[in-house]
């Protein structure tokens, strides 16, 4: 995979990938022409990258028990609430409030990152990452998706590993 360099990520970065940057991991960026009439975000990058649905992650921002908790899943499937409470002990997950979701990451819904955000959240990494040797999540914009390895993602953000996500 290919580094960008600094002075690359400052003429045109993301918070995304800056942070990648910052912290040495290897990464590839891909971007792709975003239509905005496509009905779901991840599936759009999936299709545009002619990557598998199973490796492209869809980042989602969720509430759960009075605090707000990124979920990052495949965008073949689902987010479970219930599962996502229990990974972070709490008892009731509901998704975030949009608005909300983009003024605490600092990041448009469709181009939220799980890296890089305004202020970090909690965050869960469907265990089903794991399987792939590199991920492609979000680089903090429609359109621009970054490929990384799932353990790189789960260090950078701290993320415990559990099995959120569904078919």
């Amino acid at each position: 995979m290919a580094k960008k360099s600094k002075k690359q990520q400052q003429a045109g970065g993301t918070p995304a990938t800056v942070a990648l940057t910052a912290a040495g991991v290897p990464y590839t960026v891909h971007s792709y022409d975003h239509d905005p009439a496509h009905p779901s975000y991840g599936e759009e990058a999936a299709e545009a990258m002619g990557v598998s649905p199973e490796r492209v992650f869809k980042t989602l921002v969720a509430d759960v028990d009075g605090t707000l908790t990124v979920a990052v899943v495949p965008v073949a499937g689902q987010l479970d609430l219930k599962a996502l409470a229990a990974a972070v002990g709490g008892k009731r997950a509901t998704m975030a409030d949009p608005a909300l979701a983009e003024r605490t990451t600092g990041y448009v819904r469709g181009g939220i990152s799980p890296l890089g955000q305004r202020k970090k959240l909690a965050t869960v990494l469907d265990e089903s990452a794991s399987a792939h040797p590199t991920i492609c999540v979000s680089a903090g914009r429609r359109g621009l998706e970054v490929e990384l390895s799932p353990d790189d993602l789960t260090k950078l953000t701290e993320a415990v590993t559990a099995p959120i996500g569904r078919a």
